[in-house]
């Protein structure tokens, strides 16, 4: 079976699993880090390279602020609970987006897992945390400006390939496949510049029934598809 390199993971469905329940929407949200566990490890398993994740997005700030809170606290207690693991499984912790607007409890969690992980040499795993595509090529925009306005030149000198150096991802390849659980069909502002052409799987598991099973039919889907980048299959 054919791994991809760097697999993208838009996180759907908590909520409904909750209320197909009768639960709070919360506890659709805790049963998801169990999810979330396992998939990691599962990744590391499969000799997956890089796994983001899409945790928090830009636009979840405008959820209920009680919801909010919750799930950054949630986070604070994941990130405390599996550093120890994260380290015995060479797990290497990243994250990408403004992470500026987290709370400093949060922020400092999230910066003390980087830390303690940083020299693992195993999965990469990239926490999306207050992040937006169209947020990140408007911050990079910005920058490649500035850097500009100090040196001209670079205008001319610019390609795809060097503006994606103003990226958060920056350090990382693109995902070569994108998954969605819950169903929906759409991006939802998830590695715009990144996706470009990468392959989509959708399916209707919510995410905390996703388990390793259903990674490896994603991946066995995968192995199906005929990537040809914009070009022609060569039939000579």
């Amino acid at each position: 079976m054919n791994i991809p390199r760097h697999i993208g993971i838009i996180m759907d469905g908590n909520g409904r699993w909750a209320k197909k329940r009768g639960l709070p929407r919360v506890m659709g949200h805790r049963k998801g880090t169990e999810a979330t566990h396992n998939i990691v490890e599962a990744c590391g398993e499969l000799g997956i390279e890089f796994l983001t994740i899409y945790v928090f997005s830009a636009e979840n700030w405008g959820r209920p602020e009680k919801e909010v809170h919750f799930l950054m606290e949630l986070l604070v207690e994941m990130i405390h609970k599996e550093i120890r693991e994260l380290k015995d499984k060479n797990v290497q912790l990243h994250a990408v987006g403004d992470l500026s607007k987290l709370p400093p409890k949060t922020y400092d969690e999230l910066q003390r897992g980087i830390k303690e992980t940083r020299v693992n040499t195993g999965l990469n795993l990239i926490l999306a945390l207050s992040y937006g595509g169209r947020d990140e090529i408007v911050t990079g925009a910005k920058k490649f400006a500035r850097d500009v306005i100090s040196d001209p030149s670079l205008l001319d000198t610019l390609t795809e390939k060097s503006f994606k150096n103003y990226l958060y991802t920056a350090p990382f390849p693109d995902p070569e496949l994108i998954i969605r659980t819950g169903g929906e069909k759409r991006i939802s502002n998830f590695l715009l510049w990144q996706v470009a052409y990468s392959e989509l799987y959708i399916t209707d598991t919510l995410w905390p029934d996703f388990d390793k099973n259903c990674l490896i039919e994603a991946i066995e889907d995968f192995n199906r598809r005929e990537r040809r980048f914009g070009k022609v299959k060569n039939t000579q």
